[in-house]
């Protein structure tokens, strides 16, 4: 199915953004493993892996739609140096993405594509629980200060 091409870019801005958070994600689980935090590691990984899947269904409706799947673009990567701001930068990230699936799920009921609008829907709700997740974080190491919080990260 011949699909619009406002959509199809829109799609694979999206992508990229998508492959940039899975670079950034396996980065900073696979330091947060070297400094032994083990707990915080495997979730932020299991987070690169749902960017994953969020990548893999881009590029499945960038296919039915008849486009080509541009996976050669990353965006800028942010890895902080400590546990701290790769939540920050993580934060800045999944911010950047709600507000840029919004977008696209505005556009695509404009353009009266329901298919696309309800990927774009199931996609928005796993990034707002991430931001969820990450604003918990930071909460807790507000409230209990950051060397408590890293020791309930090594298991």
């Amino acid at each position: 199915m011949k699909g619009n091409d406002q959509v199809i870019a829109k799609l694979n801005f999206l992508l990229a953004d998508e492959l940039t958070a899975i670079s950034q994600y396996m980065v900073q689980s696979e330091m947060c493993a070297n400094w032994g935090y083990k707990e915080l590691a495997e979730v932020i990984e299991k987070r690169a892996i749902d960017e994953m899947k969020h990548a893999e269904k881009h590029i499945e409706r960038i296919l039915f739609l008849e486009g080509m799947p541009i996976v050669s673009e990353l965006n800028k990567i942010h890895i902080g140096e400590n546990v701290e701001a790769h939540h920050k930068n993580d934060w800045e990230a999944e911010s950047a993405a709600i507000k840029a699936y919004n977008e696209a799920i505005k556009l695509a009921v404009e353009l009266g594509d329901n298919g696309t609008r309800e990927m774009l829907e199931s996609i928005l709700r796993d990034e707002e629980a991430h931001i969820d997740w990450i604003e918990a974080q930071l909460d807790q190491i507000t409230q209990m200060g950051i060397q408590v919080y890293l020791a309930e990260q090594i298991s």
